[in-house]
């Protein structure tokens, strides 16, 4: 490079150092100005607070891309400076974008907030925005890399030889993502549809546990004993599974005891309803004691109580069962299930009959 060439890059870099210097004050200047109007919308605050950082390197780069593109072809080195700095700007909007997408997310979230009672819309809502976030980060970064390749002139060559040449190729191709392609497009599905949101409780092969995080391929189950269950999300699109939380978190839960024919049914009725009152877990709206079965030796009572979540019934669940089989024991020990056997004549000379109890505790009582 000659002396005059140089001369004229010390020109060049001092206007562009003038440049950077102008964006990076315009990006101070408005920040503060953004900064209020944020105020007014979390959603708009959230994206500057997310955008803000990306925008410091994507503002100088844009006006680096204008002032090269006033430059004449002919000085030495422009070409290669002007394709660098736009892979730079390519590189910075791309993120700009996907900081920007990020924001609008956790500002969506923010308005609504899943830590009250009633909070079915707002899993709801939080559901459709994480899934199509991610989904849309992941079109904004697709679309930054592609753009980038397009700037290189072999790139683009490479990319008509493989268009040209995709038969075989995309067949394959093809068929080894299917799976990630089908996760993909079951979270788009899940999104719209929402068979299940976050937060939401379901039973998952026989586990019990609440849906701790919807990525755009897999789903994040907290177990109720704090393990983590990973499930693909075309799981959900092919396989049955509960939902407690579809609809509401309101459930009904049983309690199962066997007892025997003598136990009177309206003192544990009584008691039932005690102890439904009595606990915080209780709803008010559902308390019955009903015989459900009978078999030769005893009755089975089924004890039906609702709450207001599955946690809360289950707490109380455990109350009633361990409430009437203390009640039973206390006021009705003989009712607990027993075992009669009547046998008549055996090992008794006088042909008296023999009858065997589970309440008196010994092998038998010669009458």
């Amino acid at each position: 490079m000659d002396a005059a060439s140089l001369t004229l890059w010390g020109r060049l870099a001092a206007v562009a150092a003038v440049v950077v210097a102008v964006a990076l004050l315009a990006h101070r200047l408005l920040r503060p100005v953004l900064r209020r109007l944020g105020r007014f919308s979390p959603v708009l605050n959230a994206v500057f607070v997310q955008a803000d950082r990306a925008a410091m390197y994507a503002l100088p780069l844009l006006a680096l891309v204008v002032l090269w593109q006033g430059v004449p072809d002919d000085v030495p080195g422009i070409a290669t400076t002007q394709h660098l700095t736009g892979v730079l700007a390519i590189a910075a909007i791309t993120w700009l974008a996907a900081s920007a997408v990020r924001g609008v997310a956790e500002g969506v979230i923010a308005l609504h907030r899943a830590d009250l009672a009633d909070n079915l819309q707002a899993r709801r809502v939080q559901t459709q925005t994480r899934v199509l976030s991610r989904t849309a980060s992941g079109a904004v970064l697709f679309a930054g890399l592609a753009f980038i390749l397009m700037t290189f002139p072999r790139a683009r060559q490479l990319g008509a030889s493989l268009l040209a040449s995709a038969g075989v190729a995309g067949l394959i191709v093809g068929i080894a993502a299917r799976s990630v392609f089908s996760n993909l497009l079951a979270g788009l599905q899940i999104a719209m549809a929402q068979p299940i949101r976050i937060d939401d409780v379901l039973v998952v092969e026989n586990e019990w546990g609440r849906v701790e995080e919807i990525s755009s391929t897999y789903v994040v189950l907290k177990i109720w004993d704090e393990r983590r269950l990973i499930v693909p999300l075309q799981w959900f699109i092919e396989h049955p599974f509960q939902n407690w939380t579809r609809s509401s978190a309101e459930l009904l839960g049983t309690v199962f005891l066997w007892v025997d024919y003598t136990l009177p049914l309206e003192p544990i009725r009584a008691e039932a309803r005690r102890l439904c009152e009595a606990s915080a877990d209780w709803d008010h709206r559902v308390c019955v004691v009903q015989v459900t079965d009978a078999s030769e030796r005893s009755m089975q009572l089924r004890i039906l109580a609702s709450s207001p979540s599955s946690g809360q019934n289950f707490d109380l669940r455990c109350a009633l069962r361990e409430g009437l089989i203390d009640f039973i024991h206390k006021n009705h020990a003989q009712a607990l299930p027993r075992l009669r056997a009547d046998l008549a004549g055996l090992g008794n000379p006088g042909g008296k009959a023999l009858e065997r109890t589970a309440s008196d505790g010994a092998p038998g009582e010669q009458r």
